[in-house]
């Protein structure tokens, strides 16, 4: 059987965005680190890192996150940015600080242009990230619609061909599904994730997108009871259903 990693408790919580080594100490010896129920005062020592150790440690009384494999279901709303580097309010600005200072960073797993909101998931771990974004997964993605005109009845075909060609590109969008709701409402499921592709997938038909929402990645939902700006993290059996 192959042990677990250990690592020094200050590296540790340091790379999780807890606070610097000597934040870690500093904390220590007020108390608020706590393992297995017991004061953590010696921050030097090494621990396990087992899957149970969010379960054993507590951090000022709160569980600990988990150390790795962080995935984060955030409600986006309108007018967020998902990018590191534009101006403006970002979707990190939501999270907790400490999320902001892990180490690998945390990331958005693909993303949602200012004026989109709903279902967007962000992680630390890489190769979750890439496996989700991956054309070869072909990971649903459930947008709604509102449009600038009535829908003309001929979408449907159009989008289910996988003969589309958006302007500007050489190369066929891959079959879509179109669920009409309403003469001006939609649900579009898409495989691929290109610039501004729903957008522009309605352009070419010479209609106009007045808002969109994401509602589903893959069989994942976003939850009713999750309103903008909320977030929740995601368990092994939510992260499973990305690829249902």
């Amino acid at each position: 059987m192959t042990k677990p990693a250990t690592a020094r408790v200050d590296q540790l919580l340091s790379s999780m965005g807890y606070g610097s080594r000597k934040d870690m100490a500093r904390m220590a010896k007020a108390g608020g680190i706590s393992l297995d129920g017991g004061d953590l005062l010696d921050v030097s020592q090494r621990i396990a890192i087992t899957p149970d150790l969010p379960r054993r440690m507590q951090i000022d009384g709160a569980a600990l996150d988990p150390v790795a494999g962080l995935v984060i279901l955030l409600h986006k709303p309108l007018g967020m940015t998902c990018s590191h580097k534009e101006q403006g309010p970002l979707v990190y600005d939501i999270l907790p600080d400490r999320w902001r200072r892990r180490d690998p960073a945390i990331s958005t797993i693909g993303r949602l242009d200012k004026q989109t909101s709903g279902l967007l998931l962000l992680t630390d771990d890489g190769a979750l990230l890439h496996r989700v974004i991956s054309p070869k997964r072909h990971v649903k993605k459930t947008y709604r619609a509102k449009l600038d005109r009535p829908l003309s009845g001929q979408e449907a075909a159009l989008f289910a061909a996988g003969e589309l060609l958006l302007e500007g590109e050489d190369k066929p969008l891959a079959p879509a599904k179109l669920e009409v709701i309403s003469d001006t409402e939609a649900l579009l499921h898409v495989t691929e994730g290109r610039y501004h592709q729903v957008r522009r997938m309605f352009a070419a038909t010479g209609n106009h997108v007045v808002s969109l929402h994401r509602e589903a990645l893959g069989g994942l939902a976003l939850p009713e009871t999750l309103a903008p700006g909320q977030w929740k993290l995601l368990d092994a059996e939510e992260i499973a259903s990305i690829f249902l």
